[in-house]
């Protein structure tokens, strides 16, 4: 894998590792503040009783009031701003008629672009009192995320990050989904590299200031497989395992790395007080 200044490189995934400069980094502060915003908004609405579609609609009107643009709408076929992904489904879960019970564990992925820039992140939502089986699989899949953040550092890899993020969740006995991955972006919705949720220490690209990446562990209860369903998008544990994930876009910096999508309202994680 190679590298080059982003300013020098077309806005397409061309297979070259970006290096963003200080500008770049001020353009993922308000992309993915805004993101971040659009979560904290549905954390007063994801509660029983609504339904996924509701929710779709609430940040589509979000994000046109902030003069963003969903990255998904229209997205290889997608037609909604987020996607709904409930209990055992794992990702891209298509908002619709489904209406949210008691119990229910619910992630929401957003990702808008201000100013040409995208900001991607996704977080998950407890609906009602959930069981507490339910409760300790979001708790060990925030605690994975950032265990995989912390390892982002200059001179740091790829396989770093995985090697963290694998290491505790199989410590709590739980899976990483294999056939999903984070991924470079920027001005590039998706672009490389490829940031997998496990691996070996010191193995994979090596991280250097300037790129900017998701990191999206998903964690299942019982087994790691998964398949996708007939509407090509929906991707749900084999099992029918619980499934949980979150998501940061994030900088590596001079010193270490920068997240762009915390959350101002300090709602990183359930259950949320509003």
């Amino acid at each position: 894998m190679t590298y080059i200044d982003a300013a020098d490189a077309p806005e397409r995934n061309i297979g070259q590792i970006k290096l963003h400069g200080a500008d770049a980094f001020e353009g993922m502060r308000k992309a993915g503040r805004l993101t971040a915003e659009c979560l904290d908004m549905l954390c007063a609405h994801a509660r029983p009783g609504v339904t996924t579609g509701e929710l779709d609609d609430l940040a589509f009107a979000f994000a046109t009031d902030h003069g963003a643009i969903p990255a998904t709408v229209h997205y290889r076929g997608f037609r909604h701003s987020i996607c709904t992904s409930l209990n055992h489904v794992v990702c891209h879960g298509i908002p619709g008629k489904r209406v949210l019970k008691e119990g229910d564990i619910l992630n929401i992925d957003v990702t808008l672009i201000v100013e040409g820039w995208h900001g991607d992140s996704s977080r998950m939502y407890l609906i009602g009192d959930v069981s507490r089986r339910a409760e300790r699989l979001v708790e060990v899949t925030y605690e994975a995320l950032m265990r995989g953040i912390a390892a982002v550092r200059p001179g740091a890899t790829t396989g770093d990050i995985g090697a963290a993020i694998q290491e505790y969740a199989e410590s709590m006995r739980t899976s990483v989904v294999r056939d999903f991955c984070g991924h470079g972006l920027g001005r590039v919705f998706h672009d490389v590299p490829n940031i997998l949720h496990f691996g070996e220490p010191g193995q994979g690209t090596i991280l250097k200031p300037g790129m900017f990446f998701t990191i999206e562990p998903m964690i299942n209860l019982g087994r790691h497989q998964v398949k996708v369903l007939g509407d090509g998008w929906t991707a749900v544990t084999r099992d029918r395992s619980l499934s949980a994930q979150f998501e940061h876009s994030v900088g590596v910096t001079q010193e270490g790395c920068e997240i762009f999508t915390t959350s101002p309202a300090g709602l990183h994680r359930p259950p949320y007080a509003t």
